[in-house]
């Protein structure tokens, strides 16, 4: 996975989050939040490319405050008429390795918000490929509500097991601050780390 550096202080932020339609509305709040404040920091975001749930909420936030948005869908969804036609770019792909193989290529940092499988996916894979060193972009989760607590307790448990390294919970930054989230995405994006194959070797329980 390779993502290319930014040329200035303006970064492709991907956010990651839900495209339910009945979740309940302080998620499609935070999501909005989240746009605005993109937006105010003046970067770009790199979406799901949906127009409803809080794929939906977040672009049009970011949208109004000014920023420039990417939307990346697979086919199949634009058939259902849910893709985001309002955004600046809109790339439809031919199925969903390549929307995430697309994201993740326009994307300098990456921020998850609450969700379900599908952002659950998109957060292990970019977790573990940060893990194996094959990017050095960071990575944030903002859970202010705490609905990912069982995860971070699963993540425990699998360390504990040692069915992962020691420095896997160093890949994400957890908070339930959406200041916190979008500083640390700032400063590991302008100071990427990139573990060698040797620290990777050493890291191993």
């Amino acid at each position: 996975m390779t993502g290319s550096d930014s040329t200035d202080s303006s970064l492709r932020i991907c956010v990651y989050c839900a495209s339910g339609q009945h979740i309940e509305e302080k998620y499609l709040r935070l999501a909005a939040e989240v746009g605005t404040e993109l937006a105010r920091r003046g970067h770009t975001l790199v979406s799901g490319g949906g127009s409803i749930s809080c794929m939906g909420a977040v672009a049009r936030a970011a949208r109004a405050g000014g920023a420039r948005t990417v939307g990346v869908i697979p086919q199949a969804l634009m058939d259902l008429e849910v893709g985001d036609r309002e955004a600046d770019e809109l790339i439809v792909t031919p199925d969903m390795r390549s929307r995430k193989a697309e994201m993740d290529r326009r994307s300098d940092a990456f921020l998850v918000l609450p969700g379900g499988i599908g952002t659950l996916e998109e957060l292990f894979e970019i977790w573990t490929a940060r893990v194996l060193g094959m990017h050095g972009r960071p990575i944030a989760l903002l859970d202010p509500y705490g609905l990912f607590d069982p995860l971070r307790e699963l993540m425990n448990r699998l360390y504990e097991e040692r069915f992962v390294r020691p420095g896997t919970f160093d890949a994400v930054t957890w908070t339930g601050s959406l200041t916190e989230a979008f500083d640390r995405l700032e400063r590991g994006a302008r100071r990427p780390l990139i573990p060698t194959p040797e620290e990777i070797l050493e890291s191993e329980p």
